[in-house]
């Protein structure tokens, strides 16, 4: 196989004391970025790309590429045992990874999600080694409507798929459709709900959203629950990472299904965060335990945690073979190369190929050294729960504001984190899903642009979503997914066998 002896070639090129040293200084460098919420693995690379300037380009790409696997484990440790997404593909994993938390679980949900993350990224790197050229094709198909047809089948599972009343769901995604809105339209350049202020051009930040939805939120509620963790009292047993991969396995199933998500999205490019929130609705619909979801299963940290690290790996695939960044960490990267003076795209794998394999076989290594430095530390991590509330819930909102405020350098930013934080509590009081909330917040301005250029190409005629069977197929999924509930009622009532006198005549007495 050619591809096996240049992925050789590479591994030779970058088995040198100086690479393998900077793989551990970026996995460090990036766990720290992707436990501080705010920051994120693009805005850490694009931060420290100015240091490997001085570096030749193999080198320069092997420690921005360990500090974007860094910052992709680093997002679930604030996720599981705070609550607080370090990064917005880590939202999904909150879902089962807190609750594992504060039930004490803390070290086998930590060691669950990075053994996923590995799995997920692993397989990634597996599908860009050997199918490099058939997915950079697939690729180009997707067009404004594909993109659309996407967003919708996201929106669809979660309605279709989600656990609670369908009415909450949906007034939970239409608040986050709204908040979406906010700003400028960026087809026509109108100000929409700004309502006079400068300060809401920008709309609402992600990010500063999700620390307060989740990390004020949850720090109000621990406040009136008497201010401690559940979990603080938990015994970390070192032997905890051994113990969970002895479980892990029967989720075999789960974790392919997510990796292959995750890299479609990946590729598409769809991103890591509507690909973990994808796969772990699928997963809560397909899992035997699925209406455990959210209590603390093991199998609702494994499938977003799979997914997105697919995701973000696969994303660097069209970067490199078409010049597309899949991602914005991708983005960042592509801005390194030309700066470096290397041109992204099919000609990169023929005039630069000691480099491009170079990187794909740090990719390997960078993610089994990201495995082993996280897991050596799941003992530490976890032992954070034993530290009283009192002193940590301070230093978790420090944390928080720090972080809303370097998105964008604003004051403004920290008084809306805490509102977020206001509808964060009232929401959890109120019993409503702030998943959904969340997943319009992130995808709501994106669908919407997508939308409105389908429309535009196809002059308003909305069957462009059925144009080609590749559209049409998702587009139908997610109808599917949509009515699931209505379909799979009516499913019942037809396979429900008849009573045996049912339709039976009575028969007349002599």
């Amino acid at each position: 196989m050619e591809e096996i002896g240049a992925l050789m070639q590479g591994f030779s090129v970058i088995l040198t004391p100086m690479n393998i040293g900077l793989m551990f200084v970026g996995i460090i460098l990036g766990v720290l970025i992707g436990v501080l919420p705010g920051l994120g693995g693009a805005n850490g690379v694009a931060i420290l790309l100015p240091l490997t300037f001085t570096m030749s380009p193999t080198s320069a790409i092997i420690m921005l590429s360990c500090i974007y696997w860094g910052a992709l484990f680093g997002g679930a440790i604030t996720s599981i045992l705070f609550n607080i997404p370090g990064e917005p593909w880590s939202v999904a994993t909150t879902f089962d990874g807190y609750p594992m938390a504060r039930s004490g679980q803390a070290g086998a949900a930590l060691t669950t999600a990075f053994t996923s993350s590995f799995v997920g990224a692993f397989l990634a790197v597996v599908m860009i080694t050997f199918l490099a050229p058939l997915v950079a094709k697939f690729a180009l198909k997707f067009g404004s409507p594909e993109f659309f047809a996407v967003y919708l089948l996201t929106f669809c599972s979660f309605v279709g798929m989600g656990k609670g009343s369908p009415f909450k769901i949906l007034a939970s995604m239409a608040l986050g459709f709204a908040l979406a809105s906010v700003g400028m339209d960026t087809v026509t350049g109108q100000l929409r709900l700004t309502f006079g202020q400068p300060e809401l051009m920008r709309g609402f930040d992600f990010l500063i959203a999700v620390i307060g939805l989740f990390g004020i939120g949850e720090i109000l509620l621990s406040m009136e629950e008497g201010l401690k963790f559940s979990g603080k009292s938990a015994k970390i047993d070192p032997k905890v990472v051994w113990q969970t991969w002895k479980q892990l396995p029967k989720y075999w199933v789960t974790s392919i299904r997510s990796s292959l998500i995750g890299i479609w999205m990946g590729i598409t490019p769809g991103g890591a965060t509507p690909a973990s929130f994808m796969s772990y609705g699928l997963a809560k619909k397909m899992s035997k335990k699925g209406a455990r979801f959210g209590t603390g299963e093991m199998e609702g940290v494994v499938a977003p945690e799979t997914a997105a690290h697919a995701a973000g790996t696969s994303a660097l695939l069209p970067m490199l073979a078409l010049g597309i960044p899949g991602s914005p960490t991708a983005a960042v990267l592509l801005g390194g190369l030309l700066i470096w003076g290397l041109q992204p795209g099919p000609l990169l794998f023929v005039e630069q190929k000691d480099f491009v394999w170079g990187l794909i076989a740090s990719m390997y290594l960078g993610n089994i050294v990201g495995l082993i430095v996280v897991l050596s530390t799941v003992p530490l991590f976890a032992s954070i729960l034993r530290i009283p509330f009192s002193i940590i819930a301070p230093v978790i909102i420090v944390i928080c504001a720090i972080g809303a405020y370097t998105v964008h350098n604003a004051m403004l930013d920290i008084w809306f984190m805490l509102g977020f934080g206001v509808v964060g509590y009232l929401f959890k009081k109120l019993d409503f899903p702030l998943a959904p909330l969340v997943l319009a917040l992130v995808l709501g301005d994106k669908a919407e642009d997508s939308f409105r250029q389908a429309m535009l190409v196809s002059q308003g005629d909305v069957m462009v979503m059925f144009s080609n069977p590749l559209v049409g197929g998702i587009t139908t999924l997610a109808l599917v997914l949509l009515f699931w509930p209505l379909i799979s009622k009516a499913l019942t009532v037809i396979r429900k066998p008849k009573k045996p006198d049912e339709f039976a005549v009575e028969r007349p007495v002599d």
